[in-house]
């Protein structure tokens, strides 16, 4: 009993001596460290790759040995393909980004319905039809902004929206098929240039993006001894799917 009451009065006295010391003492918050938020990638490299499905579409095509007084023949049918690209840009974590793209390009079967009037004696009456293969190198930049979904613009989550322009060269190797004329095959170069919009989805290292581009080609000149010709103001229409990787 004895021992119980003298532990009871330790006890005691050594709550009262710690109320009184802690009395004493300054008092200091505990500090807690709220780490900064990472709002995406800034300054990153990266590779990228696309393909897509496009229709190919051009006013008229000019045949200058054309008996008829109107040389201009409407195009009837769009031309109809793929194109496979790759590319390496720069992003500068403001919402801005450059890249550097090659495309290889194919499209069938544009068509032009020829009638010049002269019976057949220079240009057989009938569907001329266009194969184009190209390989396009532009310079594009681009806009990137956020859609107010997910968790916003940033890495690791995040989807949003982009517009870019894009200007360069066009090698463009081309076959033509006619009516009773036999095939003919050229190549030019030409001016090419591109607008671009989309959507996509920040995953971090990763973003995958699918959009419209409007690929312009400035002309597609065949120069031939006989039957020569000329496409002006070509628009290639693709709908395109792009991942690209980042290097930070």
């Amino acid at each position: 009993m004895r021992n119980l009451t003298a532990a009871m009065l330790v006890a005691g006295a050594t709550m009262i001596a710690g109320q009184a010391l802690a009395a004493d003492l300054p008092y200091y918050p505990p500090v807690i460290e709220i780490p900064d938020v990472d709002y995406g990638y800034s300054g990153s490299f990266y590779l990228r790759g696309s393909a897509g499905l496009n229709l190919m579409w051009t006013p008229y095509v000019h045949h200058p040995d054309a008996l008829s007084a109107d040389k201009n023949f409407a195009i009837t049918e769009f031309g109809y393909g793929y194109s496979v690209g790759a590319g390496a840009g720069y992003e500068f974590g403001n919402g801005f980004r450059v890249d550097a793209t090659v495309d290889y390009l194919a499209n069938e079967n544009m068509t032009a319905y020829i009638n010049d009037g002269s019976g057949g004696a220079v240009l057989t009456v009938g569907d001329h039809k266009l194969s184009l293969r190209s390989t396009v190198l532009l310079a594009n930049a681009y806009y990137d902004f956020g859609l107010g979904l997910g968790d916003g613009y940033g890495a690791a989550g995040g989807a949003f929206g982009y517009v870019g322009a894009g200007a360069g060269v066009a090698f463009n190797d081309f076959i033509t098929t006619g009516s009773a004329l036999p095939d003919t095959r050229d190549q030019n170069t030409s001016l090419a240039a591109a607008g671009m919009v989309g959507v996509g989805y920040d995953f971090g290292q990763v973003v995958a993006d699918v959009g419209y581009r409007a690929l312009y080609i400035n002309r597609i000149h065949n120069d031939a001894a006989t039957h020569p010709y000329t496409l002006d103001n070509n628009w290639i229409h693709e709908v395109r799917g792009s991942v690209r990787y980042r290097f930070n």
